[in-house]
């Protein structure tokens, strides 16, 4: 097969790591359907070797991220230019690819999505993931009060070391019924829930009156249809169902959110966990370790 070439408004990059995530598992299995066959992957940070024609702002040399490379699962491959930004001297690849696609996540949810205030109540299910540890990093940045989920001590250890205010054991607890004990009965102003299915009716339980479940993943399976009326009956609730290009649609808005991330991080404000790395030959490996809810933090591909 022919090298990939840098079109119009495109570059051209070598990759140095690629960021795995639940998206490239529904898409392999068929939740989101793709034209096959397809190079998996779309988060990757890496070096330009070519720009395109019409191209400004970049040039050979520069270490770029984005989360719109075309097929990362790969040793080369093109972005375009207008969904790549340049990776400041101090923060290395391999941080970039990891805070990346996740860190965009945990940015727009929790500063647009649900714009969480001080003193807000906030649970946080899959804690100790990718999202769920800058999720519970920013949420304290904003002032919030935050609840997690997580099934083991190890993984809960993690959450609280990034923010959590108190954890819940999902797999022997009644996560609703203690959201509202933690809350003395109030509950949460949000639920951000990348579970789905299996945690989708307990999330609206443990809402406020007015509260809103962001329902941003389904890694337990997409949610069964349900009567819109349910959101009157607990409270007048509200439901949204984001995805991350819709907050990162313009340019400028990518370029704000990477700018607080790239300044967290030098900061010492925001911490990237990487827990673990796999040679890209082994990416089906890495696709079961994240599939079994066997890793923490972020999962990474390296050629």
């Amino acid at each position: 097969m022919a090298d990939p070439t840098a079109g119009p408004g495109e570059l051209l990059i070598d990759i140095d790591a690629i960021g795995v995530n639940f998206i490239e598992i529904y898409q392999r299995e068929g939740q989101y359907p793709l034209a096959r066959p397809f190079t998996p992957g779309s988060e990757a940070a890496g070096r330009v070797r070519a720009v395109g024609p019409g191209v400004s702002g970049f040039r050979t040399g520069d270490r770029i991220v984005s989360q719109s490379v075309k097929g990362a699962y790969a040793e080369l491959a093109v972005v375009p230019a207008e969904r790549a930004v340049r990776i400041p001297d101090a923060i290395d690849s391999k941080l970039a690819a990891a805070v990346w696609l996740q860190g965009l996540t945990a940015h727009y949810l929790s500063h647009s999505a649900f714009p969480l205030a001080r003193g807000d109540r906030a649970l946080v299910h899959a804690a100790a993931g990718g999202v769920g540890l800058l999720l519970c990093q920013m949420a304290k940045l904003r002032g919030a009060f935050v609840i997690g989920t997580a099934s083991t001590e190890e993984k809960r250890e993690l959450a609280r070391a990034a923010g959590a205010d108190d954890m819940i054991d999902y797999t022997t607890r009644d996560f609703a019924a203690e959201a509202r004990r933690i809350t003395g009965g109030a509950g949460v102003q949000v639920v951000y829930d990348s579970v789905g299915r299996t945690t989708f009716d307990r999330s609206l339980d443990s809402l406020a009156m007015r509260g809103m479940l962001v329902l941003f993943g389904q890694s337990s399976g997409p949610v069964p249809p349900f009567d819109p009326q349910i959101l009157n009956r607990k409270g007048s609730l509200f439901l949204t169902r984001p995805t991350l290009n819709h907050y990162v649609a313009t340019r400028e808005e990518l370029v704000s959110r990477a700018a607080d991330l790239f300044r967290w991080i030098e900061s010492g404000e925001l911490a990237i966990r990487i827990g673990a790395e796999f040679p890209l030959d082994r990416a089906a490996d890495a696709h079961r370790a994240l599939a079994g809810r066997q890793t923490t933090g972020k999962v990474l591909l390296v050629p």
